[in-house]
């Protein structure tokens, strides 16, 4: 029961609305810098290219994946880095350099058979607007610019690279009565 209380208020701020969209969505897409970074890049003297990601983030894509939701990024940055994150991370797709990232999610949705509607996407600038404004369930980060909170249905509590991810990856299993389950599932009882 105490599980119960502490997501309540966790996701107290979340509208009846965006429930009803989250219990439909069948694929999380995200974007990377500004999402799962700050967007902040990182250069060396030699070029490498670093960038910190949200372990909290990364956490709950398997969680995610045995719910049946797909994961999956399209970045507009092709990066070596970014590459390798999404593969740790073991995301069904993702996609980098891509420029014109609704023509790719139309491609993406094609192959699966899935809708618009079944998406939720993760963006926060303006190449990510021709998917925040087509999808299921739009979603920025705390930190995204005003013009693109207003494009959305849910703005984070949460700024990009600081959780944001997690949040929606919670909101989708916990839509789908799965988040309170999973949580207690791993809390050991008084007599283990």
């Amino acid at each position: 029961m105490e599980t119960e209380k502490i997501i309540q208020a966790y996701l107290s701020h979340v509208s009846e609305e965006i429930w009803e969209r989250a219990k439909n969505i069948k694929v999380l897409i995200t974007d990377v810098d500004g999402v799962l970074t700050d967007g902040g890049i990182i250069y060396d003297d030699f070029g490498t290219e670093y960038k910190k990601y949200n372990v909290k983030d990364g956490l709950i894509v398997q969680h995610l994946r045995k719910n049946k939701v797909l994961v999956g990024a399209i970045t507009g940055r092709d990066s070596q880095v970014v590459q390798n994150r999404c593969e740790e991370l073991r995301f069904d797709f993702h996609y980098h350099g891509i420029k014109d990232k609704w023509k790719k999610l139309q491609e993406v949705l094609e192959t699966m058979e899935i809708q618009p509607e079944e998406v939720a996407f993760i963006g926060d600038d303006l190449i990510d607007l021709p998917i925040l404004t087509r999808v299921g369930l739009s979603i920025a980060p705390a930190d995204a610019l005003p013009y693109v909170k207003s494009a959305v249905h849910y703005t984070s509590l949460f700024a990009g690279g600081k959780g944001v991810f997690r949040e929606v990856g919670d909101i989708l299993l916990h839509s789908r009565g799965n988040l309170i389950p999973l949580i207690e599932s791993l809390i050991p009882k008084n007599d283990e």
